[in-house]
């Protein structure tokens, strides 16, 4: 898994074996969701739609949503609504603006209770439809107020001047009276567009004529986020975490799998490779403790990134890779008159593979099996054992506890003889021994055939 891409196949097996604890803590989440949603109580939302008649430009727009959420309005809202401990500051924070399609500004108020919220959306959306108005209109200097007023005399005068330069015209039917009067009405036509364009452009009319599109709808829900949204964010925040916490701790990861690296970190040679056929509770981890029920009640007690077992041969094939380490021992201490089989605790197929080997040996050499605790290891003293033989299942330990095995054995006065790894595998369908093999050489090509390794 540490050197490996991470894939979906790789996901998919941690929800499968993990299921029930990514579920538990899924469940953590969401309590902790909820408990983060008591402490922001429930909030509801109302708008109200203001209409700007006129020509509107982009930029006058914004400056619009600016005057509905400033502190001017803010304050005139507060004033009139009256409500203890809520001034002007806190009814800003409460009032947001947008300028939506159509020259229309959505004013939205947000409280506590549905009514509330209504009251605020509407009393917000008239504040600011009067401040406007004032601020175009009726704050203005005389100075401002007197040049359209006095452009619009001007107009009116040149019209005059028209009307008598058109009736001084020759009366005749000549065509440059004809043409000079037509002049003078198209300059009369110019003139009254011109004026009609200016009073639509005025900014003081375009405000005087806001409206308030009706009153605020009654919000029927909550405004985001909801508990229910602060419950499913907790359970996927959780759950999240959880795959991904899986995933980088088996990421950098550093257990040794193949049988040179686990031999290397115990400083022995390794032996061989033997299968253990597994399926159902009885290949499970035997350990006891409050720790050791809790983990197999979560599911957590064995490792989601161990491969899928692989489908073995049949029984003769596992049975001649037992003697096959046997034989090897035999061959590595000829005169050796017993050993010790260290097993770490805990792992039920190192166990199983270290009774296989004791029942293959047949007494030769005489093998003890001893389980040893590996978070503080103890390994008996030597009495008449030649070395010890370590068994365990790959990838079960890190380095740094089999080094602990190890020192366990050297402090008991052991000598690491050698290192068999024993790798969970399905177990196939059993046949009867003389069907497949008649005879002795018919076994060994069985046995050759068998997955695992060659042993």
């Amino acid at each position: 898994m540490s050197d490996d891409t991470i894939r979906l196949v790789t996901i998919g097996r941690l929800l499968r074996r993990r299921l029930r604890f990514l579920a538990v803590l899924a469940v953590v989440g969401a309590v902790a969701g909820y408990g983060v949603s008591v402490l922001f109580p429930p909030r509801y939302t109302a708008s109200a739609s203001v209409l700007l008649p006129g020509q509107w430009e982009e930029r006058e727009l914004v400056t619009q949503v600016e005057i509905a959420t400033s502190s001017a309005v803010a304050d005139r809202v507060a004033e009139t609504l009256d409500r203890p401990g809520a001034g002007g500051g806190e009814l800003r924070e409460r009032v947001s603006a947008e300028a939506a399609d159509g020259n229309i500004i959505k004013i939205s108020g947000t409280d506590d209770a549905p009514g509330r919220a209504q009251e605020l959306a509407d009393e917000a959306a008239r504040q600011f439809v009067s401040f406007a108005a004032r601020v175009a209109g009726g704050d203005a200097d005389a100075g401002a107020a007197a040049g359209p007023e006095e452009l619009r005399q001007q107009v009116s005068q040149t019209n005059r001047r028209i009307s008598d330069l058109a009736d001084a015209a020759d009366p005749g039917q000549t065509v440059e009276s004809v043409q000079a009067r037509t002049e003078l009405e198209k300059l009369r036509s110019a003139l009254q567009d011109a004026m009609q364009k200016l009073e639509q452009a005025d900014p003081a009319n375009n405000a005087a004529g806001m409206v308030v599109m009706g009153p605020a709808t009654r919000p029927a829900g909550e405004a985001p986020p909801t508990r229910v949204q602060f419950v499913a964010a907790g359970a996927l925040l959780f759950f999240l975490l959880a795959v991904v916490g899986q995933l980088a701790a088996a990421r950098v990861s550093r257990r040794p799998r193949t049988g040179e690296e686990i031999a290397a970190a115990l400083g022995s040679v390794p032996l061989g490779a033997v299968d253990v056929p597994v399926g159902g509770r009885a290949d499970r981890p035997t350990a006891h403790g409050t720790r050791a029920r809790v983990r197999r009640l979560l599911g957590a007690d064995t490792r989601w990134d161990v491969p899928v077992p692989r489908a073995s041969g049949d029984e003769a094939g596992r049975r001649l890779r037992y003697r096959r380490v046997c034989a090897r021992l035999r061959e590595r201490l000829p005169a050796a008159r017993g050993l010790l089989v260290v097993v770490p605790d805990g792992d039920e197929v190192a166990r199983r593979a270290a009774r296989q080997l004791v029942a293959e040996a047949g007494g030769d050499p005489v093998l003890r099996v001893v389980e040893v605790a590996v978070d503080r290891p103890m390994v008996p003293d030597r009495e008449t054992e030649s070395g010890a033989l370590v068994v365990l299942g790959a990838g079960s330990r890190t380095a740094e506890e089999l080094a602990d095995l190890a020192g366990a054995c050297a402090d008991g006065g052991h000598e690491v003889v050698g290192v068999v790894v024993a790798g969970p595998v399905r177990a196939g369908t059993a046949r009867p021994a003389e069907r497949p093999a008649q005879n002795g050489t018919a076994a060994v090509a069985v046995g050759g055939g068998a997955t695992g390794g060659s042993g």
